[in-house]
């Protein structure tokens, strides 16, 4: 009986090994966090190895856990951290270098030499991208030029997102692929013709002898070969970046319909259906998902630190000892006290794109605390989505009525209700927060038919609890004209 699907969620901090009926029962859910490498300033790295340890193990015990016969398992969908960049021997699946993390900024200046060229309004025009060290051209251009004789080694290495990575180790080696929506996070696929395009190859020099084949989101990639605690012969049959497969965990479906995930970064993405939306407000266009010939496009916007902001309370400033003690800590004051936290640790993304834009905590008197610090940190988590939101709309022209969220985060009622309040619309949680690794399971099942179409998807989805705006309009204005201000300081 093969009545389970098998969802990893390998995200920035650690992998998620989620077991799931086809009534959505979670059956097993299994985290396992990985280290971070800074080797400088800047420079975020991960062993991928640690990554593909991580992955076995939350698979073994998350069969443990559920007490289920393997060969219950019927499709594998894998859903990702999209930008970071692996490069890999073909002949053994191991490891060249440390992956570079789509939060690494080392190749800024590589992105501002082309810029200087002229050649950004091309590239925008063929991704949909802004030139920003976020995404994967310049991180394989930098790994090709800097370890060691890797030029020389062209035909026997693979580059992937992590996702093609997993489907490589999960496949023993026999297939090299990534779906169009991570593809589309490359900086080196076009938009319309969803294939490597050979302009931008030649601009960021990688060449096309490394790349994995881009297939759709949902269709049976290869089998598990050879590992240790899954039978041979389960389908690997669904693929998304992360963002995309909460969109599509969200059953947002319709065009219009939008999603913001609030993990180690925080990211809205609103579904625009065939037609793809050129943003003129610092938002960028991406494919959401292809399901057999039909592509989805997204309009998204990125902010990269959200959840690493509370890691940074916990872990580096130490006072909280687990992130969810954030919202006990913040609520001990009934304001930040005129406290503003910009976590502009990275530099800001969407929709300013400041690679060189630094964290700041600015309007701090004698009387601040450590629960001041706490509430102004996620009430920044909130402005960067409220920046977001406007130029989104301004876009669009028009604007979002209902939000939905999901992430860890997004239980934070705290934080869910002052989002409310800036945005002036309802956010609504679902029952089940862990979108990203239902989306990558609707996708696997959609290809071996466990579920039949969207529409039974989108049935099932239930909503948990819908926070409505509440915040006086006076006191809203007086909010953004303190964050804008320290933004520009930032």
């Amino acid at each position: 009986m093969k009545d389970v699907i098998l969802a990893i969620d390998e995200g920035t901090t650690g992998v998620t090994s989620v077991l799931i009926d086809r009534n959505l029962n979670i059956l097993a859910k299994i985290n396992n966090e990985f280290l971070q490498h800074y080797p400088r300033p800047g420079w975020v790295e991960h062993k991928p190895e640690e990554i593909w340890d991580c992955t076995l193990k939350t698979i073994e015990v998350a069969i443990q856990q559920a007490g289920i016969n393997p060969d219950r398992i019927a499709g594998i969908g894998i859903t990702n951290q999209r930008e970071t960049t692996v490069l890999w021997e073909r002949a053994s699946g191991r490891p060249l270098c440390n992956a570079i993390v789509w939060q690494d900024r080392r190749t800024a200046p590589t992105c501002e030499k082309l810029r200087r060229k002229g050649l950004l309004p091309k590239i925008r025009n063929k991704t949909g991208l802004v030139l920003d060290p976020y995404f994967s051209a310049t991180k394989i251009q930098w790994i090709l030029e800097n370890q060691g004789d890797l030029k020389k080694r062209i035909p026997g290495i693979c580059f992937g997102t992590i996702d093609s990575y997993l489907v490589f180790r999960l496949t023993g080696g026999k297939v090299h692929v990534t779906d169009v929506s991570n593809a589309s996070r490359t900086l080196l696929m076009n938009l319309k013709s969803l294939q490597w395009d050979p302009e931008l190859l030649k601009i960021f020099s990688v060449p096309a002898e490394i790349l994995p084949t881009i297939v759709s989101s949902s269709e049976v990639y290869g089998q598990t070969s050879g590992l240790r605690v899954l039978p041979d012969g389960i389908p690997v049959c669904g693929m998304a970046g992360d963002q995309q497969a909460a969109l599509f965990g969200q059953a947002c479906f319709r065009p219009g319909e939008a999603k913001c995930t609030y993990g180690t970064g925080s990211f809205l993405m609103m579904n625009t259906g065939r037609k793809i939306v050129r943003s003129r407000s610092g938002m960028l266009t991406t494919v959401a998902w292809k399901l057999k010939e039909e592509v989805t496009y997204a309009i998204e916007g990125s902010a990269f630190i959200a959840g690493a902001a509370v890691q940074w309370l916990r872990d580096g400033l130490k006072i909280i000892q687990r992130s969810s003690e954030v919202e006990t800590l913040a609520k001990q004051v009934s304001d930040s006290g005129g406290v503003t936290f910009v976590p502009a640790f990275v530099g800001l993304g969407a929709p300013y794109w400041n690679s060189e834009a630094r964290g700041l905590i600015g309007g701090m008197t004698r009387g601040t605390t450590t629960a001041h610090i706490a509430r102004a940190l996620l009430e920044g988590i909130a402005f960067l989505q409220y920046d977001i939101l406007q130029a989104m709309q301004k876009d669009l022209g028009k604007r979002l009525k209902v939000l939905k969220v999901d992430g860890g985060a997004c239980l934070n009622d705290l934080l869910m209700q002052f989002q409310s309040d800036i945005l002036g619309i309802e956010l609504s949680r679902p029952e089940m927060i862990e979108t990203t690794a239902l989306g990558a399971a609707f996708l696997a099942g959609l290809a071996i038919s466990f579920w039949k179409d969207t529409a039974e998807i989108a049935a099932q989805w239930k909503e948990n609890h819908r926070f409505r705006p509440k915040m006086p309009k006076k006191e809203i204005i007086i909010h953004i004209q303190r964050w804008h201000a320290a933004v520009k300081r930032a």
